[in-house]
């Protein structure tokens, strides 16, 4: 027994984040792990907030823990879908909400719902890794539509990125991996394309929308887009990434929304999901208003880039999210993250996104791990230079 031709081709382009996560375990069993500086993986490190290990604790023990409708339980939509109108200034329906896996499970339940093979997804790279083994799940093809210098996209470059076989664009905003936020502006111009093709789904992935600093705004893409879906999840904001709860909420302008939302429910089913976990979308409902002390996060942001800024290193300042963006010294970003893990640092290679001659680190770390990491950092960068 052997595996199939497509697996087999993954597991030689698979995450590099993954990779040099592992890499990460391998070299902290071997110099333990204070003497290891790993920003490999966006695993929040910050405990949940305390409402939502309360909730945790409580319902574990009362509710039932049996099947519920594929889309979730009706509650649980009803509030999210309170929450979500006014988040968004769009007055969703409890039907056009769908409790999910996380935001990794919610992408592959809307693909599954909207593509054919050969059908295109448009992507703006710097992109998360995972989404070109998202859409070729489905038997779709990615298309890159490549941001500017400062990692905001152009409706010049996804103009021309469209063609006939174009079914939908995701947006992710704020961004991983370059923590920049799409301002309205920019999301304006998107928008003045895409009237010339409202067949086209937008599908805004914004599992960061509520960790963002120095008071920067996420506009609202229902708002902006009426043929739109928002796929997020607590995995970032209520530091839960190993939960897995999410949720999809169509929005009320976009055509044919009974029926898309009969076939993301079909395909929750049809992927093994069956439903969304129930205990955490009962403990997401009650706490769809709390989130993580962003502070911490925008500390750190501040301390990493100081010391990138000492090492000569350019970045756009990331806006959101907890990650830095950043260019390498020498054009092979593989070579110059291979440089780092000598020094026990693991950063991921740009390539990886889609944007090589960058890396990507996840400040999602205690500033200890961050400012253990400045010497070694600028050696290598002095080095390289």
């Amino acid at each position: 027994m052997t595996v199939s031709r497509k697996m087999s081709g993954y597991l030689n382009r698979a995450s590099w984040i993954r990779k040099m996560f592992e890499q990460g375990a391998a070299l902290k069993s071997i110099h333990g792990s204070e003497h290891v500086f790993d920003f490999s993986l966006g695993n929040p490190d910050i405990p949940p907030p305390e409402e939502v290990l309360d909730a945790m604790s409580s319902l574990g023990r009362t509710m039932h823990h049996g099947y519920m409708p594929n889309a979730g339980y009706p509650d649980v939509r009803k509030n999210v879908a309170s929450h979500a109108s006014k988040l968004y200034g769009v007055d969703f329906s409890p039907k056009n909400i769908i409790m999910s896996c996380g935001a990794g499970g919610g992408l592959n339940v809307v693909l599954k719902a909207i593509i054919d093979p050969g059908d295109e997804v448009i992507v703006l790279s710097p992109y998360f890794v995972e989404y070109g083994f998202y859409v070729e799940n489905h038997g779709g093809v990615l298309v890159d539509a490549p941001c500017d210098d400062t990692f905001l996209p152009s409706g010049e470059t996804i103009a021309r990125a469209i063609t006939e076989r174009t079914r939908a664009i995701i947006l992710n905003t704020p961004n991983n991996p370059s923590g920049r936020v799409y301002h309205g502006g920019v999301l304006e111009e998107i928008s003045h394309v895409l009237r010339r093709h409202p067949e086209i789904l937008v599908i805004s992935d914004e599992p960061y929308r509520s960790i963002v600093y120095d008071g920067v705004e996420v506009p609202s893409i229902p708002a902006i887009f009426p043929n739109s879906v928002v796929v997020t999840s607590a995995s970032k904001e209520l530091s839960l990434a190993g939960e897995r709860i999410g949720y999809i909420a169509l929005s009320p302008r976009g055509p044919h929304r009974e029926l898309l939302v009969d076939a993301m429910i079909l395909a929750t089913r049809i992927l093994g999901f069956v439903n969304a976990p129930a205990l955490m979308q009962q403990v997401f409902s009650r706490c769809l208003s709390c989130g993580v002390d962003v502070s911490i996060y925008q500390r750190r942001r501040d301390l990493f880039t100081s010391i990138l800024d000492e090492a000569g290193l350019g970045y756009a300042k990331p806006e959101g999210t907890f990650y830095l963006f950043a260019r390498s010294p020498i054009e092979d970003d593989i070579a110059f993250c291979s440089a780092l893990a000598n020094e026990r640092i693991l950063a991921v290679p740009g390539k990886g996104f889609g944007r090589g001659g960058y890396v990507r680190f996840a400040y999602c770390v205690d500033e200890s791990v961050i400012s253990g990491a400045a010497q070694g950092l600028k050696k290598v960068a002095a080095e390289l230079s």
